[in-house]
């Protein structure tokens, strides 16, 4: 008689337990990556709460407005803003909020805060890590509300935030207002506008897109 081989497979039992184990180690991944995401919101979040306190902290010390200060030069040995003409220290940070013009109050914004010593950051206007990065890499700004990039967006600064997905613009919006990103101090409108835009959707938040990205703005 042929000697007939041993043929060794695995048990229902091995099987399971390499299913129990596969299924915990993608458990492990979501929950992981559930955090990454809620990490990310809460330091978007955190963007919006630190800069007026930064608005605050420097007329506190200054009795001016950052940007818009006209004795920046003697205050903080900032750059003192020419756009628009004759504007400095009319109590309104002008100019985009994602203005690159390195002579706009709302650019300038950030050099006389940093200056301050009330944020961090480079002090020199045109280095490629002077304009300020959220946590998912888009544009922060900050402007005034004549000159918001949302239509009906009220507040005396108007700060925003680009380059968020719908899904946490969601999450930001329950977060710090009201649930409705098209009503309230938050809004949500279409990445990269500069002014006049109108928040997206117009009712409710049933138009956002989780995986589309948004400019959101704060009106304070």
């Amino acid at each position: 008689m042929k000697n007939m081989q041993k043929q060794n497979g695995f048990t229902l039992i091995e099987i399971a337990i390499v299913l129990v184990i596969i299924g915990l180690l993608l458990g492990g991944v979501m929950k992981g990556q559930e955090l990454i995401n809620s990490a990310k919101v809460k330091n978007l979040a955190t963007d919006f709460r630190n800069i007026p306190v930064f608005i605050y902290g420097y007329q506190d010390k200054f009795k001016a407005l950052p940007g818009d200060d006209a004795g920046a030069v003697a205050h903080v040995g900032g750059t003192l803003a020419t756009t628009p003409a004759n504007s400095q220290g009319n109590g309104l940070i002008d100019g985009n909020w994602n203005s690159t013009t390195t002579t706009d109050e709302s650019y300038l914004f950030w050099q006389h805060i940093r200056l301050a010593g009330l944020a961090p950051g480079s002090t020199i206007t045109g280095a490629t890590d002077y304009i300020p990065r959220n946590a998912v890499g888009g544009q922060i700004g900050i402007t005034n509300a004549a000159n918001s990039p949302i239509t009906g967006l009220k507040g005396s600064y108007i700060i925003c935030s680009d380059g968020i997905s719908g899904k946490f613009a969601k999450q930001l919006d329950t977060t710090m207002d009201d649930g409705n990103t098209a009503t309230g101090s938050m809004m949500v409108t279409a990445t990269g506008t500069t002014t006049g835009g109108t928040p997206i959707p117009t009712t409710g938040t049933g138009g956002i897109v989780d995986d589309t990205t948004y400019l959101v703005c704060m009106g304070v």
